[in-house]
């Protein structure tokens, strides 16, 4: 085995993948945003701000689109955990150039949401894409990336 393999937690000893056994580890405050990009004409960034899409409100439903991504996460990447969300936040800069995306994610568990997160703008992404696709012809989605991952212990708050 490499040093590589034996490095990546989603490897066993023989090479094969495996799901990461986190039933040791303690439930914490976990968050993590990430971020991407959808370039578009200038046209279609006017048409998206105008609310001028045939296809309806193009945000709004990139929104819808990637918050119920984040939650469908462990359904897409086979060794992401299923995790309980308690937060999934999807928000949209209107650029001269495009659309930046940026999604946050929270959770309460043994293990990170950076997954989710990259999901939500991924799909976010993609469903702009889709509902411009028939004006739009030149669009780039790039620029996805983890922006912060943050854990903290869970505050208890009394009554």
């Amino acid at each position: 085995m490499s040093d590589l393999s034996s490095s990546l937690t989603h490897l066993r000893e023989d090479g094969s993948a495996a799901m990461v056994d986190v039933g040791d580890k303690p439930v914490i405050r976990r968050e993590a945003t990430a971020s991407g990009f959808i370039q578009l004409t200038a046209d279609t960034v006017s048409a998206i701000s105008d609310g001028e899409i045939p296809k309806g409100d193009v945000l709004a439903v990139a929104r819808i689109a990637g918050i119920q991504a984040a939650k469908r996460t462990a359904d897409l990447i086979p060794l992401c955990h299923q995790l309980p969300l308690t937060k999934v936040a999807v928000d949209f800069e209107i650029e001269t150039q495009g659309v930046k995306i940026l999604a946050t994610v929270r959770t309460d568990a043994k293990t990170g949401v950076e997954m989710e997160a990259l999901t939500a703008v991924s799909i976010a992404a993609m469903t702009i894409y889709d509902m411009c696709k028939a004006i739009d012809k030149e669009m780039v989605v790039s620029e996805i990336t983890l922006v912060e991952k943050t854990k903290s212990p869970i505050s208890s708050q009394g009554c």
